[in-house]
């Protein structure tokens, strides 16, 4: 595919609505020409929308806040969640015009859709972007961007040969907490950085459950996707339960840890490379009693090649999330349920000008994507950034279900333990394989 396929499309619809616009009569509404506050319809950006659970509903807002984004089509294996989200489009923009999609790649085909919004479970999160990437859209993918790490250089390096513009949803690098902190760690405000500390929720053990008829109107196929095929089992897949599951979620370290590491690469300015060491412990759920197979506690250090360290805690409640950064001469910290700043010494906090918008708003890394697929220059939280912030997490998962210590080499992205590496890469099932 001609790596500027997207930039291309763009230039076509341009000169096709200029040219409909031309041809006109003279008399047409404010909105056709952008009058009135309105954009007009050749500087919309047209959305499609992948996966509409729980999470797509969250972020939604903050993309129809946007008066340029038009959400067009919207796809889900769920029936129920795709009529409801066409409802929720219809009534936004009031007409009739979003279709729905069972199969999300009959949405990709389209070419009047500029971007993809993609918000489905988190073991499709790579090979639908990949796919879009392939079909010329744009992309914002919620996190994890991946579960494995070879998926994640896969999306990297689809999303380079083909020119995507793409923003993972990582939106705290978006939030007026954690640039104040960035901000303050790298003016040397703490002194010189030694530490990390960073805290995810203690995991949940899910006790067994048996297989059970499929619901109406859900494609359990679709729904697995990449993953291994298993029986449809209620108590591992509803309710976000199957966010604690190796082949399907990998657990908070993975799940929220990407925030951390992400706000940890960022701070540091190593968008492009990762610690070199990870060693660990955790407390496992008892296979006699439970299905889940993520961690339930854990502590993990990792190192940078400069003898920066990061210690990653799950532990304690989902309220007790948190980062500090530690530096020789003070500290500072992010709570991420209050979105609270604290600091040693106090007065670093006089700076901090205005609270701004927290992270449960992503107006502002929704912003941000659409100027860089305007102006075709990276987001702030580019495929390279995402994925090695990614990585960190999963290595450190790696390690735990190893029970060993792991060397890292950040630039050939392979470990000094073979079984190790034979993890990094897990095999799609059929048809999936990108």
């Amino acid at each position: 595919m001609n790596p500027h396929a997207t930039h291309t499309l763009s230039r076509r619809r341009f000169l096709r609505r200029a040219t409909a616009i031309a041809a006109a009569p003279m008399i047409v509404r404010g909105s056709t020409l952008g009058l009135n506050g309105a954009v007009a319809p050749s500087n919309r950006i047209t959305f499609g929308c992948i996966g509409i659970g729980n999470r797509a509903r969250h972020v939604m807002p903050s993309f129809l806040a946007q008066p340029e984004i038009v959400f067009t089509a919207v796809s889900d294996c769920r029936e129920d969640r795709m009529r409801s989200a066409k409802d929720l489009m219809d009534a936004h923009y009031g007409n009739r015009d979003c279709r729905k999609y069972a199969d999300f790649r009959e949405l990709l085909a389209r070419d009047d859709i500029d971007a993809v919004f993609i918000a489905t479970g988190d073991r499709w999160h790579s090979t639908a972007s990949i796919l879009a990437a392939r079909a010329g859209k744009d992309i914002y993918s919620e996190k994890p961007i991946s579960l494995h790490i070879g998926e994640g250089r896969a999306l990297v390096e689809t999303c380079r040969r083909h020119g995507t513009i793409y923003q993972g949803g990582t939106q705290r690098r978006s939030t007026a907490s954690y640039r104040f902190a960035m901000e303050m760690v790298r003016q040397g405000r703490i002194g010189r950085l030694r530490n990390v500390e960073i805290q995810v929720w203690t995991g949940p053990a899910i006790p067994h459950d048996r297989p059970a008829p499929v619901p109406a109107g859900w494609d359990y196929d679709m729904w697995l996707g990449p993953v291994q095929w298993r029986p449809f089992v209620p108590g591992r897949v509803n309710g976000g339960n199957w966010n604690y599951f190796w082949d399907t979620g990998e657990g908070p370290i993975v799940g929220m840890g990407c925030h951390y590491a992400d706000q940890m690469q960022w701070t540091l300015g190593r968008d492009h490379t990762g610690p070199v060491e990870f060693e660990g412990t955790c407390e496992w759920p008892d296979p006699a009693k439970f299905m889940s197979d993520t961690p339930l506690t854990a502590e993990i250090r990792c190192r940078y090649e400069d003898g920066i360290t990061a210690v990653m805690y799950s532990r304690g409640t989902f309220k007790e999330r948190y980062i500090r950064y530690i530096g020789d001469e003070g500290w500072i910290q992010v709570d991420d349920e209050t979105n609270a700043v604290t600091a040693e010494p106090q007065s670093i906090l006089d700076l901090r000008a205005t609270a701004g918008v927290g992270w449960d708003n992503a107006g502002d890394h929704v912003r941000n994507l659409l100027d860089s697929i305007r102006s075709r220059r990276p987001t702030i939280c580019h495929p390279e950034a995402a994925h090695r912030a990614q990585t960190i997490c999963q290595a450190i998962n790696i390690g735990l279900r190893l029970g060993r210590k792991l060397r890292w080499d950040p630039a050939a992205e392979r470990f000094d333990c073979e079984e190790a590496n034979r993890m990094i890469w897990r095999e799609p099932r059929a048809p999936w394989r990108v």
